[in-house]
């Protein structure tokens, strides 16, 4: 792992390229992806540079209108761990006690992972009808290319016979921009990324727009985004806990720390 590069932010470095590699991704592809987003993200104009113009937007709902916490709800089930690893590197990166002056800012905003069409049903009531604290990103599939199937027909329910025949990508879409629609109904601030297909040179334009949009933002918030003390302070602990050698005060700090919380039944 290249010196200074968190976990979150390698998978386009040596250590991530293997493993993608070894996994029959096309790395190539992949960092030509990564190449042309990071082209895009240069522009000193903000209307076309989308990294700059997501962050801005991110940044300032949180700020100023109170819109905390993110949503990302990717349309399709392989982008799906995308919304993962976007958790973790939002969280990580941009949650942050002290700003780069040292003044005590408790930044960041909360990460939160979707699926459509499944969590239509388990979280759009909420989504729609709670606090109005959130920002929804959808993830389309412009093309599902050999995963893409139709409906089967002659299916004997009267219900859905208008279904018979399309296909399930149709169906998938539909379901994507009604959320949408539902969503601007109820006045929910959200925007869409569009993957013209699920391939490596559009998985690493995601990537690489993440993270220049993690970095614009950190900037905004004036934070270290490359940094996580908080995450540390749990690793010596566990190494403490568990018999390393040179970690031994850890197990005494945390022994009695809890031991002032700790409440038995």
């Amino acid at each position: 792992v290249p010196e200074g590069v968190g976990g979150r932010f390698s998978v386009l470095s040596p250590v991530g390229l293997f493993s993608a590699a070894m996994a029959g991704i096309d790395i190539d592809a992949l960092l030509d992806g990564a190449n042309a987003m990071d082209q895009r993200c240069s522009n000193p104009e903000l209307a076309k540079n989308p990294a700059a113009m997501l962050a801005t937007l991110l940044v300032d709902l949180g700020l100023r209108k109170g819109k905390t916490n993110h949503v990302l709800m990717p349309y399709c089930n392989a982008l799906y761990l995308l919304a993962d690893w976007f958790r973790q590197l939002w969280a990580e990166s941009l949650g942050k006690r002290e700003s780069l002056g040292g003044e005590v800012v408790y930044a960041g905003f909360t990460p939160i992972k979707a699926l459509g069409t499944t969590d239509q049903h388990s979280q759009v009531q909420l989504y729609r009808e709670g606090p109005n604290d959130k920002v929804f990103g959808l993830i389309a599939v412009e093309d599902f290319g050999d995963a893409d199937i139709s409906i089967p027909t002659g299916l004997g329910v009267d219900a859905i016979t208008y279904l018979e025949g399309k296909s399930m990508a149709g169906l998938l879409n539909a379901e994507r921009r009604a959320t949408e629609y539902a969503l601007v109904e109820s006045q929910r601030p959200n925007f869409t990324l569009s993957f013209p297909r699920v391939d490596a040179h559009h998985v690493g334009e995601f990537i690489m727009l993440w993270e220049v949009v993690t970095a614009y933002a950190g900037l905004m918030l004036n934070i270290d985004a490359y940094n996580q003390p908080a995450v540390e302070t749990g690793k010596q602990a566990t190494f403490g806990l568990m018999g390393r050698a040179g970690y031994e005060k850890w197990k005494t700090r945390v022994d009695e720390t809890l031991a002032q919380t700790e409440y038995t039944m």
